[in-house]
């Protein structure tokens, strides 16, 4: 009985480590069945020019190091952009501070903003308006008004340009342009193309070129 038993043993050993590598091929399919994948992150998505979020009768305001008012924006409705990163406004308002304190507004019809507020088309009855203040060595500066259909405001540099016609307004001097290129900080104006001026007695002359 005991030889038998022996023989038996020995005919299942040798069948053994085929049994042991079998269950673990078994094995190893089963996790391989069960093992989470993980997938590869998805492409991203170009940018397209469809707006991302709106905003309705809103304001932004912008602020200096020092906590002081720089510009505030006030529109009806505004459209962000994410591929240009621009801010399309209708009816925009704009208030702007200087350095200086000195005020300049604009307003129209439709507003393009940049990402940080700092350059603005207007598109549209277009108006910039830079209240009286004081020049270069106190020396008092009148109101001054552009209008327009187009008027591209440069705030933090204090610069508007127009490739369109348009009419300023300095004091009770009036001038009409094919184009304009104004610079508040060098107090340098050039009008080009047909430009048409009135001057009225004790008004004040604009500065700068006019060609």
């Amino acid at each position: 009985m005991a030889g038998r038993l022996r023989t038996a043993w020995d005919r299942a050993a040798l069948y053994l480590p085929a049994v042991i590598m079998g269950m673990m091929a078994l094995g190893t399919y089963w996790l391989a069945r069960n093992t989470p994948t993980f997938q590869a992150p998805a492409a991203q998505r170009p940018l397209t020019h469809e707006p991302d979020y709106f905003m309705r009768r809103f304001s932004l305001r912008t602020f200096d190091a020092g906590g002081r008012l720089k510009s505030e924006i006030f529109g009806t409705e505004g459209r962000h952009y994410p591929d240009t990163d621009t801010l399309e406004i209708d009816q925009p308002r704009i208030r702007f501070f200087n350095e200086q304190g000195e005020l300049t507004t604009a307003t129209a019809r439709r507003g393009i903003s940049n990402g940080d507020g700092t350059e603005v088309q207007l598109v549209g009855d277009a108006v910039v308006t830079r209240e009286a203040g004081t020049g270069p060595g106190g020396s008092p500066q009148p109101r001054m008004q552009v209008r327009g259909e187009f008027l591209h405001a440069f705030l933090d540099t204090e610069r508007v340009t127009s490739p369109k016609p348009v009419v300023l307004v300095r004091g009770s001097d009036q001038f009409t342009a094919d184009s304009l290129d104004y610079d508040n900080l060098d107090r340098v104006m050039e009008l080009r193309g047909r430009v048409r001026g009135t001057l009225q007695p004790g008004g004040a002359a604009a500065g700068g070129d006019a060609r």
